[in-house]
């Protein structure tokens, strides 16, 4: 992937909208074979602290997904996304929690 193209990913994944972070999510997971392993291991970082801050679970959703898709890259390890640990599971639904655990436990 260009510079430019992976600078307009980071900027989506960070954005103000939730509507925006979820779609860049999305995105992200639609273009894997692009990613060299230091942009899939940098995205991975950002989508880890975009989705601690994570107010909308529809986005979080989104959010996680990436993560773990990018994790099935071989690029990208626990210590790229360990800020999920300050997530507070407790509050989240079963489904988000599985995520989270199951991108934990790798």
């Amino acid at each position: 992937m260009e510079s430019r193209e992976f600078i307009e990913m980071a900027r989506k994944v960070l954005g103000v909208a939730s509507a925006v972070r979820e779609r860049a999510a999305d995105e992200v997971t639609d273009r894997l074979s692009a990613y060299s392993p230091a942009q899939a291991s940098s995205l991975a970082t950002l989508l880890s602290a975009a989705a601690v801050c994570e107010k909308e679970n529809p986005a979080l959703e989104a959010e996680l997904h990436a993560i773990l898709e990018l994790m099935s890259t071989g690029y990208v390890d626990l210590d790229h996304v360990a800020q999920l640990r300050e997530i507070r599971v407790g509050e989240l639904t079963p489904e988000l929690r599985e995520y989270v655990s199951d991108l934990l436990e790798d």
